[in-house]
């Protein structure tokens, strides 16, 4: 029986993580799943966040397809790719573009990718089936670090990034400091290695659109401790059980 955030048994969970840990989608997704009515528990539709299921007692549907026999035999995948670009991080498109899932063989799940790195950008992107994983990646609370390279019109003062390592103000929101260096220079472009803690909707693109020098390339070369490294556009591998550990290992790190 579906219920609220009074639980009654152990065995229930959020719908948004059951459906998340799935392979439906990621959590933040199944949140709108949610919100839309898509969502069925025993027959009936659930809009509330807040609701729990129990999916060893209850049938829980999304978009009338049941998913408690992927809850049961789901076997976890994580990988890393490095996206070309021109490719979309996405499991489908109207337009028929390239996807990120393209460059993957049959796998044992279906995955999805871990938030979102835009058409033009190129680098790395992690795709999973596991919810929990995904929801630690793409978090600001866990202070996963994402680093990027990044080439810039013109060549900002040192004022300016100092304006972006401390934080600007983006759609009414603040980001949070990043860490910049400079790589190196031409006479009429700059190009540095950003990293923030933050996967804000093309975040380092207004980042420098707000100080006046657009982003002219950016290549994600880095998430948490893994990185490019011995890495071509359209290839990947995937992560090691200890890699995967790493990450949960560092979730649960107070950080200062």
């Amino acid at each position: 029986m579906v219920r609220g955030d009074t639980i009654g048994t152990d065995m229930e969970e959020r719908l948004q993580k059951l459906i998340a840990r799935a392979g439906i989608t990621s959590r933040r997704k199944a949140e709108e799943l949610i919100l839309a009515g898509e969502v069925t528990v025993n027959g009936k539709v659930v809009t509330t966040l807040g609701a729990k299921a129990d999916p060893e007692r209850d049938h829980i549907k999304v978009r009338g397809k049941l998913i408690n026999p992927l809850l049961r035999s789901q076997e976890k995948v994580y990988i890393l790719l490095y996206k070309p670009k021109g490719v979309l991080s996405s499991l489908s498109d109207p337009k028929k573009r390239p996807l990120v899932t393209d460059f993957l063989p049959r796998l044992p799940a279906r995955v999805y990718p871990v938030g979102r790195l835009d058409f033009q950008s190129e680098g790395l992107i992690l795709l999973t089936n596991d919810g929990d994983f995904a929801n630690l990646i793409t978090s600001a609370k866990y202070e996963i670090p994402k680093t990027y390279h990044v080439k810039v019109k013109g060549i900002p003062g040192e004022k300016q990034l100092n304006l972006l390592r401390r934080g600007v103000v983006i759609e009414g929101k603040r980001t949070a400091p990043a860490k910049i260096t400079e790589l190196r220079r031409t006479d009429s472009n700059a190009w540095y290695e950003v990293t923030i803690i933050e996967g804000r909707h093309h975040q380092i693109r207004k980042m420098f659109d707000k100080i006046g020098h657009s982003v002219v390339k950016l290549k994600r070369v880095g998430i948490g401790f893994l990185t490019a490294k011995g890495m071509k556009p359209g290839t990947y591998r995937h992560l090691t059980p200890a890699e995967v550990k790493q990450f949960f290992e560092y979730a649960r790190t107070p950080k200062k």
